[in-house]
């Protein structure tokens, strides 16, 4: 029997790529979003709402089966989860998942903390959940290699590693956990393989055909001792994506 699934952030970067994923299974998708997209999915029901004021949400939970949580943002990401979480108990939804970050409780960074606290809100909703934590995509990679390339020397913070992820491999990873039964804290989710910061960034200086000198920087602070002993890279027994960071570029990036 077809399930009724609403996915949070079904706009985004990662939620473009799990609503058709999901639609194509064949069950009722519905989508909440601050605004309905000029171009829809086909055969998905948009809803608006805004998370940071719960407005619009209890009406967009109600009737559905499964929630998918993927909206985020560079702050408030815990209250936007709580007001999630307490639509979907007060709904009576069964299964409630949770995109997050790998390093989420290892990094003492302020976004992270409210990863972590996000990630409380779930399991603490008195819903069936299962939340994953996923590396960082290979799109953020970009967006910040894309930023540094455009000075006229590149800044490469040492011994600041990262192992990127496709988002299409979490949206694959995420469609087959939603689907099946709650499951808690799932194993990690990276890369095929771990790079130093200056790696990622000399990829994507070749793959742009630009030349750039480049110079290290250190990473200060208890941060910068959390990224060196690597508490952003996943744990043992991750589960690892298909795609590298050289398949990504090979797409997206063009010399000019």
């Amino acid at each position: 029997m077809a399930s009724s699934v609403l996915v949070t952030g079904g706009t985004g970067t990662l939620g473009r790529l799990v609503v058709p994923l999901l639609r194509d299974t064949g069950h009722d998708v519905r989508v909440l979003s601050r605004h309905r997209p000029d171009v829809g999915v086909d055969g998905v029901e948009y809803r608006a709402g805004d998370l940071s004021t719960g407005q619009g949400v209890e009406p967009a939970v109600a009737g559905t089966d499964i929630v998918v949580h993927l909206a985020g943002g560079p702050k408030g990401d815990d209250e936007a989860t709580r007001v999630v979480a307490r639509a979907a108990s007060r709904a009576g939804v069964r299964h409630l998942v949770y995109i997050s970050v790998v390093g989420a409780d290892r990094v003492p960074v302020g976004w992270l903390r409210t990863k972590l606290a996000a990630e409380r809100a779930v399991a603490d909703s008195g819903v069936p959940w299962t939340t994953l934590r996923a590396a960082q995509f290979h799109d953020l990679v970009l967006t910040v290699a894309g930023k540094l390339a455009k000075l006229p020397v590149v800044p490469v913070p040492r011994g600041l590693r990262f192992e990127p992820v496709d988002a299409r491999d979490v949206a694959d990873r995420l469609v087959e956990l939603t689907l099946g039964r709650p499951s808690g804290l799932v194993p990690e989710l990276a890369g095929p393989r771990v790079y130093e910061m200056g790696e990622l960034l000399g990829g994507y200086l070749r793959a742009r055909g630009v030349r750039r000198p480049t110079v290290p920087v250190p990473l200060p602070g208890r941060a910068g001792r959390a990224y060196r002993t690597g508490a952003n890279l996943a744990r043992g027994g991750a589960t690892v994506g298909k795609r590298s960071w050289e398949d990504f570029l090979a797409e997206r990036v063009s010399a000019r």
